[in-house]
């Protein structure tokens, strides 16, 4: 009962982390709705099925698990909040070399993210 527990609280924590991603830059969204699918369905079956039924990530969530890809849109999105964050960064802490670590790490993940593949169902 405690190891069920943990897991739905980790999925919850998640699946929070998830929705402030939506609307913060630093933030990736479908990585930590991943996580909590993954720890919902460990700990709460009907969990993970709430978190799939939204209609904000249960499509990427399905169309990453069934094909690996990622929607233009979505990918569009996460590049820009990338750049953003970027920006940000250099204008919070400046030249140096933890500016250019952390801008160096956004763009291999704004590389990975825009060479997944689309979707084969729709090109959105």
């Amino acid at each position: 009962m405690l190891v069920r527990g943990l897991w739905v609280a980790i999925a919850a924590l998640s699946f929070s982390i998830g929705v402030l991603g939506i609307f913060l830059p630093l933030l990736p969204t479908t990585v930590f709705m991943l996580i909590a699918v993954y720890c919902a369905s460990k700990g709460s079956p009907r969990f993970e099925a709430w978190i799939r039924s939204r209609h904000y990530v249960g499509p990427l969530l399905v169309t990453w698990e069934q094909e690996r890809a990622i929607p233009r849109r979505a990918k569009l999105a996460a590049v820009s909040m990338i750049a953003l964050s970027g920006l940000i960064t250099v204008w919070t802490l400046g030249p140096g070399w933890r500016s250019l670590a952390i801008i160096v790490l956004l763009i291999i993940v704004a590389v990975w993210l825009a060479t997944r593949p689309e979707p084969s169902s729709c090109s959105k």
